[in-house]
């Protein structure tokens, strides 16, 4: 019952919330700005609000924070994680966000700048892991568990930075990465109950609740966007919630999407370099879809069926 309160109370003020602030976002002119060199379908975009992801991160923790206070959850080293993952690299994208649409381009924060205080929290969230778990990985399937001692901290570090921007990368049509972050989080939430971590298991919730009050105003066509205040969040939280459930090798499976979509640049990019050649009309893989004659909700509904596939298996393979 508490879960499904909590639910209910976090979409509903989502949903609530939402259209004020679109107003708002709209008045003070915080809008979206396509890049020159982007798709001209997408140019019709420009002035759309942004920053959106500022709702569905601000709801979930206060409506947490409040089940604490009533005592209906407790506040551990795991909530701590995933919250403070949660707005701390929501954080960094409002930075980058506030520069975007102040200047009124797509430069925002410096890439070195970037990746420099995304490292920082990946950091600070490995030294309060390793404070109170081992640092070791289970393997699915295997049901092994191997020690990896400092080599840990090298994967802690290459899931936050690569989980964040790989998230920030699907953000690129209406309702994609929102929809795309509820399917992946969904076999988690299982994880965490079958793991009797029941907080985990209802800030994800929470999130997911959030996420879906918002995705009724960014379905196509988008009235707002989530920013990288929202979709580095996002990123954050997911790459949280693999390392506090042990869950780091099914992050991937669960997440493939993501990891295509990542790959996709890192394979443009490298072999343009080398060649001056492309092997997809446009990078990220969504956009390659998009040029190649797919509609926008056909990319995203295909790339959501494609996410239920990958979360399902990562869903079986967790539990056998």
């Amino acid at each position: 019952m508490i879960y499904f309160i909590g639910f209910l109370v976090t979409l509903v003020c989502v949903i609530l919330i939402m259209p004020k602030m679109i107003d708002f976002l709209h008045k003070i002119k915080f809008g979206q700005t396509e890049r020159e060199e982007g798709l001209d379908s997408h140019k019709k975009k420009n002035g759309t609000p942004t920053m959106g992801g500022i709702a569905f991160i601000v709801v979930p923790v206060i409506v947490y924070g409040i089940s604490c206070l009533v005592g209906w959850m407790q506040f551990d080293l795991n909530a701590a994680i995933l919250l403070l993952a949660f707005v701390g690299y929501g954080l960094i994208g409002f930075i980058d966000d506030y520069i975007i649409v102040v200047k009124k381009d797509n430069t925002g924060l410096k890439p070195k700048t970037k990746f420099l205080l995304q490292s920082i929290l990946a950091v600070v969230f490995f030294l309060l892991y390793r404070s109170n778990s081992e640092l070791s990985i289970w393997i699915p399937i295997l049901d092994k568990t191997i020690s990896l001692g400092f080599l840990y901290f090298i994967l802690i570090f290459i899931m936050f930075t690569a989980e964040t921007n790989a998230v920030n990368l699907t953000d690129g049509l209406d309702g994609l990465c929102a929809g795309q972050m509820i399917i992946a989080l969904v076999p988690f939430v299982f994880f965490a109950f079958r793991q009797g971590v029941d907080n985990v298991a209802y800030i994800l919730l929470l999130v997911i609740a959030a996420l879906l009050g918002y995705l009724k105003f960014n379905k196509h066509p988008a009235q707002v966007f989530m920013g990288d205040t929202g979709s580095l969040a996002l990123g954050g939280i997911f790459a949280a919630t693999g390392m506090v459930l042990k869950q780091e090798i099914l992050l991937v499976i669960i997440g493939f999407v993501f990891v295509v979509e990542t790959l996709s640049v890192m394979i443009q990019v490298t072999y343009y370099k080398k060649t001056k050649k492309r092997i997809f009309k446009m990078a990220p893989l969504h956009h390659h879809f998009e040029l190649s004659g797919w509609t926008e909700t056909q990319v995203v509904h295909r790339f959501w069926l494609a996410g239920v596939f990958f979360a399902v298996i990562g869903l079986v393979i967790g539990v056998i």
